[in-house]
């Protein structure tokens, strides 16, 4: 089983957002995926409970201790304030960790704190976890966009996707949806911005 890490300290970074929708892509290509919801607010939870039997299924996973049931893929939604021990164990059960990074100031210093936590863990060092970053609620005429992606751009690290804030996001999660339940013409334009994320998921299977 692969196990996919969802993390960053600084709540509303988009780590709900990104770790249903990646459990939604992979469950479209027929992959049996659970979601281990480890957020205090269970945001990631609630979404499952609204989604539809008709739609790919992706199982709730109540605890790590299930870590060895028959899944293909494994998506950790992780909590603010992942730290310490904490981030020790959750590093343990994954092969990939994606950092999501919103447009601001404080979600910028935050989210270098934490990569540079993530750089000196064990496990990242010997190169059996790799670890790849997203921009949020990307707007290409903000500064704290323009800023976000030069921060990007100066690590070294590979920038999996730019994803803009866009209302299909937020009309398929009302639903238990995501990007890849909906008909391409509704997200043509959000299924882009993806491209590369997906094809990096896809290398670590």
């Amino acid at each position: 089983m692969k196990a996919i890490l969802i993390a960053n300290p600084k709540g509303g970074s988009g780590k709900t957002t990104l770790s249903t929708n990646i459990a939604g892509y992979l469950a479209s290509r027929g992959q049996r995926v659970a979601i281990l919801d480890l957020d205090r607010q269970k945001s990631a939870t609630q979404w499952l409970a609204n989604r539809l039997r008709n739609l790919p299924a992706i199982e709730l996973m109540q605890s790590d201790v299930e870590k060895d049931a028959p899944l293909d893929t494994l998506v950790i939604d992780s909590p603010a304030g992942l730290h310490g021990k904490n981030l020790e164990h959750a590093l343990k059960l994954v092969h990939r960790v994606i950092v999501p990074i919103a447009p601001s100031a404080f979600d910028i210093q935050a989210s270098r704190d934490f990569l540079e936590v993530l750089h000196h863990e064990k496990m990242v060092r010997k190169g059996k976890i790799f670890i790849g970053v997203v921009g949020m609620r990307m707007d290409p005429r903000t500064r704290a966009a323009l800023t976000l992606e030069q921060f990007l751009k100066g690590l070294d690290l590979p920038v999996l996707a730019y994803l803009r804030e866009a209302q299909a996001y937020v009309n398929a999660a009302f639903e238990g949806k995501t990007l890849f339940d909906l008909p391409p013409s509704l997200a043509q334009r959000e299924l882009e911005q993806w491209a590369y994320l997906l094809n990096w998921l896809e290398k670590s299977e």
